[in-house]
């Protein structure tokens, strides 16, 4: 049965990768709570779709388009100066925004000299948060405690970072690259949330992941090989939809949040593929408050520096 959300009027929610799967989910359940809901997205007419899908649900619902490409820094930075320009508090962050090139054996560099996956899944959200942590700080008296909300992977239970290595440029493969970019996610999700219980900045910060989505755009080469497959088979018959998918992310913006300790909520069934979404322990390698300093710290310095290829 679907989650039920409390009354989000009067609340602003910026959800990142909410032109199509999950994310319009995400974006819908929110604004059916009644929240304003800011859409960023790198394709306008993508978000100008996801948009009409979820006025086909909630005529009423408000919603605003914004340009946002994770993969460019000047573009998170042109998105937290409108946002700021607008000098409007900010109630929920969703970083839900996520690429895996699985089928692509190809390592791909951004123009900002960062591997792919690590700027799109980690730093570029890292860059976004922090920017509009101002914003998110903003709380009216009485109001209620500004979130943000980690968007993690069954993948990031399994893999691990290489501090020599962050990028994999040594050693690259696809699953490889996705898997570490989303422990370092879930490692800078943690360590926010330690620094703001730490320095009383009264955002909370919780984790989700919505298990094996089959029917979502972040994976589009292996989609286009495996459609009507047996591995997609599978994918189908445990997995969730992309409805169901949202509701751990849609849950851990609205449960109770314990200041500096996030907990995490995933899909219940099998393996956590797919099935209602549930409060579950979060990975032990993305909690570790000494690897979360250092990541956040690694953050920082590449993103002062912004190295350029040559």
């Amino acid at each position: 049965m679907p989650i039920t959300l409390p009354d989000l009027r009067g609340r602003t929610a910026v959800v990142t990768g909410a032109s199509d799967g999950v994310g319009v989910e995400i974006a819908r359940g929110l604004a059916g709570a009644g929240a304003d809901v800011v859409l960023p997205v790198r394709n306008r007419a993508k978000g100008e779709r996801a948009v009409a899908r979820i006025r086909e649900t909630h005529p009423d619902a408000r919603l605003t388009l914004r340009d946002l490409d994770l993969a460019r820094l000047d573009s998170v930075a042109a998105l937290a100066d409108a946002l700021r320009s607008d000098r409007a508090p900010i109630d929920l962050l969703v970083l839900n925004a996520g690429i895996v090139l699985l089928g692509d054996p190809e390592r791909h560099v951004t123009d900002d000299g960062f591997e792919l996956h690590f700027q799109t899944n980690f730093l570029g959200h890292v860059a976004l948060t922090t920017q509009l942590l101002p914003l998110l700080r903003e709380r009216a008296p009485g109001g209620a405690e500004p979130r943000v909300v980690v968007q993690c992977s069954l993948a990031a239970g399994v893999s691990r970072v290489d501090w020599d290595d962050l990028q994999s440029a040594r050693r690259y493969r696809p699953l490889r690259a996705y898997g570490a970019s989303k422990v370092a996610l879930g490692l800078f999700g943690c360590e926010l949330a330690r620094r703001s219980a730490a320095g009383g900045w009264g955002v909370g910060v919780q984790l989700s992941h919505p298990g094996v989505v089959p029917d979502t755009g972040i994976a589009p080469a292996l989609r286009a090989r495996a459609k009507g497959g047996a591995q997609h088979g599978v994918a189908r018959f445990v997995g969730n939809t992309p409805e169901r998918a949202a509701e751990s992310a849609l849950l851990a913006a609205v449960a109770p949040a314990t200041p500096g300790a996030p907990d995490l909520f995933g899909p219940s069934g099998l393996l956590h593929f797919g099935g209602p979404a549930a409060r579950q322990r979060p990975y032990r390698r993305i909690t570790d408050p000494a690897d979360g300093t250092r990541m956040w710290a690694v953050a920082e310095r590449l993103l002062a520096q912004r190295v350029r290829p040559a």
